[in-house]
C-alpha cells in the first residue's frame, strides 16, 4: 500500500521536530515543547483532507472504530448490524463496546448493501457500523434512506477509504462518526495510528475524553484536570503523529496516482470475457487502493489464485480464505471462544453465527480477488503486470473441471 512506499526528508523532518523537544506526549508540557504540537496538526491536516469539521487521532484504526462507537452512544447490550467481510478490528470494537454484533449481507460493492441491513433490522437494532472496504464506499443514497426510515445509528468504518467519497461526501462523514486507519499497510500510515471524525461537536468531546481515561483536557495543569466520563487510553504518541501528518501531505498525490494505474487496468483486464469489476457507486470518488475483480464464480477465482501463485504474480488477497477479513474463518467468534465473558456471552448472540445464512456475500467473496495498486509503479510495470495477469486469468478461464 502506499503508506508504505513514500518515505523521505518529510517524515523526517516532522519526526526530528518531535525528537528536538524530547516531549512524545501528545498533551501538556507546554513550555517544554517549544510549540511543536504534532497530533494536533495531524489532526487538522486529516480534517482539511475530508472536509470534516473534527478530527481525533488515536492509537490504531481499531481504538478509531471503538471511539467512533462510543461518542455515537453505542454501547451496552445494543445491537449493530455489520458486514461480515471487513477487517476483524470493526467486529471486535462492536463486541468490546458491550453490544451484540449482527451480522447482514453485502453487495458487489464490497459493503453493506440497504437490502441486506433491511433483513438483518429487529426491535433491538441500535446501530449500523457500516465498512467501506477496499478502498471504495457503500451506496450510500440508500443506506442513508435506510437509517433515515428506521432511526439508526450510523458509524463508519473507512479504515481501508481513506480520501474515497460518495458524490462530494467523504467516507466517515455520512454517520453520526467514521474512522480512518494509519496502520502500516493503508494509503497512509502513521507506522500505528487512527483518526476519527465527525461533523458532531458532542460526539467529538465525548472521542476526546473517552479516548484518555476521561481527561477533558482545559488548562496546562494534568494532575487537576476534571473527568466528565470514564474513558480509557487510546493516545496516539507525538511521534506516530509526526508520521502520520507527513504521510497524510501525500494523499492526494497517491490517490491521483492510483487512479490512473487503476483506470488502465480494468480497461485492459476488462477485455476477458468473464472478468468484471467490484461495483464502484462513484467513480470520481475512488481512492483506488485496490483493484477489485471477479471472477465468474468460485472455482474460477480459485483456480487463478493458483494460476497467480504457480506463476509468481503476487501482491493480491483471495479474501475467501483469508482468516482475518471473512467471516468463513472467524471460527473464535463462532465458538465464542473469549479470554474473559462479553455481552455476548451474558446476553446471548442475536443471531446462530455458526449457521448463518448470508448466500450473497458468500458468492461475492468467493468470485473477489484483489490486488494492491502501487502508487510508485512505472507504466512498463502496470502493462507488465496486467499481462502477467491475463495469461493467468485466461488460463484458469480455460481449464475444465
Amino acid at each position: 500500500m502506499a503508506g508504505t512506499e513514500f518515505y523521505g526528508a518529510e517524515e523526517r523532518k516532522e519526526i526530528n521536530d518531535v525528537l528536538e523537544t524530547g516531549v512524545f506526549f501528545r498533551f501538556n508540557h507546554d513550555a517544554q515543547r517549544n510549540n511543536i504540537w504534532k497530533a494536533r496538526e495531524f489532526e487538522a491536516e486529516v480534517a482539511k483532507l475530508v472536509g470534516a469539521r473534527f478530527a481525533h487521532a488515536v492509537s490504531s484504526g481499531s481504538t478509531a472504530v471503538s471511539c467512533a462507537l462510543t461518542a455515537a452512544g453505542v454501547g451496552a447490550g445494543d445491537e449493530v448490524i455489520v458486514p461480515p467481510f471487513t477487517y476483524i478490528a470493526t467486529v471486535e470494537a462492536v463486541i468490546f463496546a458491550g453490544a451484540l454484533p449482527v451480522f447482514a449481507e453485502i453487495d458487489e460493492t464490497l459493503c453493506l448493501s440497504a437490502e441486506g441491513i433491511i433483513k438483518a433490522i429487529t426491535p433491538k437494532t441500535k446501530a449500523i457500523c457500516l465498512v467501506h472496504m477496499c478502498g471504495q464506499m457503500a451506496q450510500m443514497d440508500e443506506i442513508m434512506q435506510v437509517v433515515k426510515d428506521h432511526n439508526l445509528i450510523l458509524v463508519e468504518d473507512a479504515g481501508q477509504a481513506m480520501a474515497a467519497g460518495f458524490k462530494g461526501t467523504s467516507t466517515g462523514l455520512f454517520g453520526t462518526t467514521g474512522c480512518y486507519s494509519f496502520d502500516f499497510f493503508k494509503i497512509a500510515t502513521a507506522g500505528e495510528g487512527g483518526v476519527m471524525v465527525t461533523n458532531s461537536e458532542t460526539a467529538y468531546k465525548l472521542a476526546d475524553n473517552y479516548s484518555d481515561h476521561g481527561h477533558n483536557h482545559e488548562g496546562n495543569n494534568r494532575g487537576m484536570e476534571s473527568h466528565p466520563i470514564l474513558g480509557f487510553n487510546y493516545r496516539i504518541s507525538e511521534l506516530h503523529a509526526a508520521i502520520g501528518l507527513a504521510q497524510t501531505r501525500r494523499v492526494p498525490m497517491i490517490r491521483d496516482v492510483n487512479n490512473r494505474h487503476k483506470k488502465f487496468m480494468m480497461s485492459e483486464l476488462g477485455k476477458i470475457p468473464g472478468v468484471s469489476f467490484a461495483t464502484i457507486p462513484d467513480m470520481d470518488g475512488d481512492s483506488a487502493t485496490f483493484l477489485n475483480m471477479f471472477l465468474p464464480d468460485t472455482a474460477t477465482a480459485q483456480r487463478t489464485v493458483d494460476e497467480l501463485n504457480i506463476n509468481g504474480v503476487a501482491g493480491f488477497n483471495y479474501w475467501f480464505t483469508n482468516m482475518y477479513h471473512f467471516i468463513n474463518q472467524w471460527n473464535h467468534i463462532k465458538e465464542g471462544h473469549v479470554a474473559a465473558k462479553t455481552n455476548v456471552q451474558l446476553l446471548g448472540a442475536p443471531q446462530d453465527y455458526k449457521n448463518l445464512d448470508l448466500p450473497k456475500t458468500q458468492e461475492t467473496v468467493g468470485r473477489l480477488i484483489s490486488f494492491g495498486i502501487k502508487a510508485t509503479w512505472t507504466e512498463e510495470e502496470v502493462k507488465s503486470l496486467v499481462e502477467k495477469m491475463s495469461v493467468c486469468i485466461k488460463s484458469a478461464m480455460y481449464q475444465t473441471v
